[in-house]
């Protein structure tokens, strides 16, 4: 059989030419060729600033020559609006570049798909759908390396790698880089350009424009939602469209925001389900971190429920088993523009920490067991960086300063508190009541005693301390009902629990008397003062500190009442065990002494106290410091017997330092500078300068009714010192009214037999018989 040597066919296969795309040199584009994405003009608003730097780096190529190469990198968190301003500046300049072409620069493959569509452009009525991409990509290289004049935008950059080959081969043309990185840039001659959130002007004009609301009466709930909002220009963009869309107003959509965190965070403005979002928008960046350091995502996690800004790094240490874990794992959140890092605090965006918080079945960076796992772990974090002693560790108190708002920020998250919450509970309202917070330490006392209540029962010693706690917020605050009717609980509990001679019963009795003489009950005080000293004496022997500590307060409730004779020698025999028992240098020893001095001061013995006065100043600033709130109360007192011996060039010097530092150390509306700035008004006073006196107290009246309330003794001295200064000016018009009415306040709050309702009714009395 022979063999048929004739062409073979196999049916209808046609076999393709290859594509030949002209060469580059002979291609010629229209101008300005661009592929931009529509703009919206009210998405621009705040970002002058940045625009000008980046016209400034880049100018356009009317100001430049064809030839040469400027590249300008943008970073910053994802929603901050750096494709925004990115797409304004293409637009604003596509006129003055041959070409502006846009590339999306997320990964390696979507960087040459963006390049091979630039070719398909180039080469109208050229069929590219069977070139490889990869070829396509190249071909553009080599026509942009001939046709100077051009834009390249390559947004969202996830790493420099990426860009490299192209960057080193673009050489005659602009380049824009978007990124959320903030690193590996440097390599670049201009200094990246890194985006903050808006001023708060402008988000709120941003806000306005997009939900087409513009009242200026709004103005104020739409500043409120731009600040819970951050001022990020994509969460704005996405609560000013709903808004518009839903004819919904400023303050619903905060509310909703609130309430509906999770819905809201996931819920397009424009109610597109594929728009972007801003919990889509950290999710693409959080898996990036994920996969390079799990850890990162674990401390994003716990900074969620601390405060935004300036949060310890400390706070967050061991955590990893390896120790320099911690530090690479806050750098990879830094670079990704997710935290702001410095050399001893992080800081994030507020609406990270929201969303990081808020449980979404479909993340798995925000599953309930992961956030629950963040909560426990912060507020374990919390409880063992905490100072001990909040009272009088004052060595303590600037960390306490530095925790303090995180700490606030970790409770308001945590509506539900665990066993864990009771120690920061106690120890915060502890050391807000030593800074003369009251009304957040009452708060914190007020839960502290829920919470252990509810973990240990209403019998357990730790309840019954944070109850004794609570008693003595509310002493504090001037609120001597709710104090003394406390107190009294906690001492019938502890007699019942503990028994009659247990150290926390004669606290509590103790407490409990010092309430009764703070309310002018000076016979009821000095009973139980009589009753806890002798019963100390007995139980922890002579020389006990809590047995000085009674015989002390003993002393202070004889002076109260007027009865110097058995107070003086008290508080000598104090001072004379203090000094025998704890030292000279003791807090104890110092505060005898004060007392002490001030006695004889009250006694007329201005000899014998202004010395011991003078000697408390100088121990107390050489063992704790000129800062210590205890040096600042001995110059005070030092003051005040300078000014009762008429001494008033000596006094009212001391009296402003006084002030000063009080305002330094303690701030403005502390109790203590509040105290202060009331002697120093005195002083004025009596120095012969009315005006300057009324303008203080005045300004101290309200002061203490804004902090401490209407009803606080202080709030009742002070106004009776406003209507002395009145009544020294021989405006008896005014202070005469003011009289009436701290005489009223006082017999309603202290009684008709307290001290000080005794000295208003003369002053009033006083006033009276000059005014007929």
């Amino acid at each position: 059989m022979g063999i048929n040597h004739g062409a073979i066919h196999t049916g209808d296969t046609t076999v393709m030419a290859p594509l030949v795309l002209r060469p580059p040199a002979d291609v010629t584009c229209p101008h300005a060729m661009h592929n931009l994405p529509r703009p919206t003009p009210h998405q621009f608003m705040g970002r002058e600033r940045e625009m000008a730097i980046l016209e400034q780096a880049l100018q356009p190529r009317n100001e430049r020559t064809a030839t040469q190469v400027v590249t300008q990198t943008m970073s910053g968190l994802g929603g901050v609006g750096k494709t925004t301003l990115a797409l304004q500046y293409a637009h604003l300049h596509r006129l003055d570049y041959t070409t502006v072409w846009w590339i999306n620069a997320e990964t390696p493959e979507t960087i040459t798909d963006s390049l091979a569509q630039l070719t398909t452009r180039a080469n109208p009525g050229t069929d590219t759908g069977t070139a490889a991409g990869e070829a396509l990509a190249q071909w553009a290289l080599a026509w942009l390396d001939t046709h100077p004049g051009w834009l390249l935008v390559f947004d969202n950059a996830t790493h420099p790698d990426h860009l490299a080959p192209y960057l080193a081969r673009l050489t005659n043309g602009h380049k824009l880089i978007t990124s959320r990185l903030t690193h590996d840039w440097d390599v670049l001659p201009s200094l990246p350009l890194h985006l903050d959130v808006l001023p708060p002007p402008a988000a709120i004009s941003l806000l306005c424009q997009l939900a087409r609301r513009n009242n200026p009466s709004e103005h104020p709930a739409a500043g409120e939602l731009a600040d819970e909002l951050g001022h990020l220009p994509l969460a704005l963009e996405q609560a000013g469209t709903h808004i518009r869309r839903t004819r919904g107003t400023y303050s619903g959509y905060l509310q909703r925001f609130r309430t509906q965190t999770a819905r809201m965070l996931n819920t397009p403005g424009n109610g597109d389900p594929h728009s972007t979002t801003i919990a889509r928008t950290w999710r693409i960046t959080l898996d990036t971190i994920a996969e390079r350091d799990p850890l990162a995502v674990h401390l994003l996690q716990i900074m969620a429920w601390l405060a935004p800004h300036n949060i310890p790094r400390d706070l967050l240490d061991g955590l990893a088993d390896d120790p320099g874990a911690e530090a690479d794992a806050l750098a990879l959140l830094n670079d990704f523009s997710m935290i702001t890092l410095d050399e001893n605090t992080a800081s994030t965006h507020r609406l990270v920490q929201a969303v990081t918080r808020t449980p979404d079945p479909h993340d798995p960076h925000r599953t309930e067991q992961a956030i629950q796992h963040a909560q426990n772990t912060a507020a374990t974090q919390i409880r063992n960086t905490l100072p001990n002693d909040p009272v009088t560790n004052t060595a303590g108190w600037p960390r306490w300063r530095t925790l303090l708002p995180h700490i606030s920020a970790y409770l308001a998250h945590t509506p539900t508190d665990t066993d864990t919450n009771t120690l920061i509970l106690h120890n915060t309202a502890l050391f807000l009541l030593s800074q003369g917070q009251l009304s957040q330490a009452t708060g914190y006392a007020e839960r502290s005693t829920a919470v252990s209540a509810r973990f240990f029962g209403e019998d357990h010693p730790d309840s019954l301390t944070s109850r004794n706690n609570l008693a003595y917020a509310y002493e504090s605050a001037g609120d001597l009902e709710r104090a003394i009717h406390l107190y009294e609980r906690v001492l019938i509990a502890r007699v019942r629990v503990l028994g009659e001679d247990h150290p926390d019963t004669l606290a509590s009795r103790n407490n409990l008397a010092n309430a009764y003489e703070s309310a002018g009950d000076l016979k009821r005080a000095i009973r139980m003062h009589e009753r806890n000293l002798t019963d100390r004496q007995h139980v922890l022997g002579e020389d006990h500190p809590d047995t000085l500590a009674s015989r002390n307060n003993l002393a202070n409730a004889y002076e109260s009442a007027g009865d110097l004779k058995r107070a003086i020698p008290l508080y000598e025999k104090s001072l004379i065990d203090g000094v025998r028992i704890l030292g000279p240098d003791h807090p104890h020893t110092l505060t005898s002494r004060n007392n002490l001095a001030y006695a004889h001061r009250s006694a007329g013995n201005l000899e014998r106290a202004i010395p011991l006065h003078e000697q408390n100043l100088t121990d107390s600033v050489r063992l704790l410091g000129e800062d210590n709130p205890f040096t600042l109360a001995s110059r005070n007192n030092l003051a005040s017997a300078y000014d009762a011996a008429g001494d008033l060039e000596r006094a009212i010097p001391l009296y402003e330092q006084t002030v000063t530092n009080s305002v330094r150390v303690l701030g403005e509306d502390h109790p203590h500078t509040l105290a202060s700035r009331n002697n120093l008004a005195n002083a004025y006073e009596s120095a012969g300068d009315p005006e300057r006196a009324i303008r203080m107290h005045e300004q101290n009246l309200t002061d203490r009714r804004r902090v401490l309330g209407e009803d606080h003794p202080s709030t009742l001295t002070s106004r009776n010192n406003l209507a002395s200064a009145y009544d020294a000016a021989g405006d008896l018009e005014r202070a005469i009214p003011l009289y009436e009415k701290s005489l009223i306040d006082s017999v309603r709050l202290l009684g008709e037999d307290h001290p000080t309702t005794h000295i208003v009714r003369d002053n009033l009395r006083w006033s009276r018989s000059r005014a007929r």
